[in-house]
């Protein structure tokens, strides 16, 4: 297949596009900043676009069989339309060039419900004040962009990941519709959720939950590497 991948600079976009050159497919990587993507291959295409940009985005889609969508970007107090803006145009051109499947992340935070796994620090007050503070406007940003997807006509699955974390092997991840216990999620089972949701269509439509059940960190560690002023990526 022929995958365009945005947000391929970040920190699962390149897992993502590593994982699908390794697999065999042409992949189209889009970022602003071409100049330090650090993965080169024969059959990897580097694109300079800017996701906000709807004739950027145009160009990029042209030729694909299914678009990936990493996008990220930290959490602001300002009012933040990255995954709004760029789902939109990504719809706009995927519709112009007759492209139907897309698979997009997004975050188990937009589910309220506590996580069985969580425990009373991150169901009471982690993730509460996380939601309700500095990851506010990015939450609102995603509700409408999955609420973009889901009214739109494409072949669409969202990916809801936990916290996310770095590990070198993708592992038995878990998915669930909508909501899932588990409170971890590596970008490396991220990336690989994503890759083989590109041609499965068994969660088309539905919003899941991709957790990782063995080697995570702990809540502390999770906390002091990944959440505060860092992308959701």
């Amino acid at each position: 297949m022929k995958l365009v991948i945005f947000g391929a600079n970040g920190k699962t976009g390149r897992r993502l596009t590593r994982q699908a050159l390794e697999a065999g497919h042409r992949v189209t990587a889009v970022t602003r900043h071409p100049d330090v993507f650090p993965l080169a291959h024969e059959h990897l295409d580097v694109v300079p676009a800017d996701v906000c940009v709807e004739d950027d985005v145009v160009k990029a889609v042209h030729g694909a069989n299914a678009v990936l969508s990493t996008l990220g970007v930290p959490f602001s107090r300002d009012p933040i339309s990255v995954y709004s803006t760029g789902v939109a145009n990504i719809v706009t051109a995927m519709r112009l060039h007759g492209v139907t499947r897309i698979v997009a992340v997004s975050s188990s935070a937009l589910d309220p419900r506590p996580h069985a796994d969580g425990g009373i620090v991150l169901n009471r007050v982690l993730q509460p004040l996380i939601t309700r503070t500095i990851g506010r406007t990015t939450y609102a940003d995603m509700t409408a962009m999955e609420t973009l997807l889901a009214d739109s006509d494409l072949d669409w699955t969202v990916l809801r990941p936990s916290g996310l974390f770095d590990a070198e092997k993708v592992s038995d991840y878990r998915l669930q519709e909508d909501h899932a216990d588990g409170v971890f999620t590596s970008r490396a089972d991220l990336a690989a959720c994503l890759l083989a949701q590109a041609g499965d269509r068994r969660w088309s439509g539905r919003r899941v939950a991709v957790t990782t059940p063995e080697g995570t960190p702990t809540l502390w560690q999770l906390i002091r590497r990944e959440a505060f002023g860092k992308s959701p990526e």
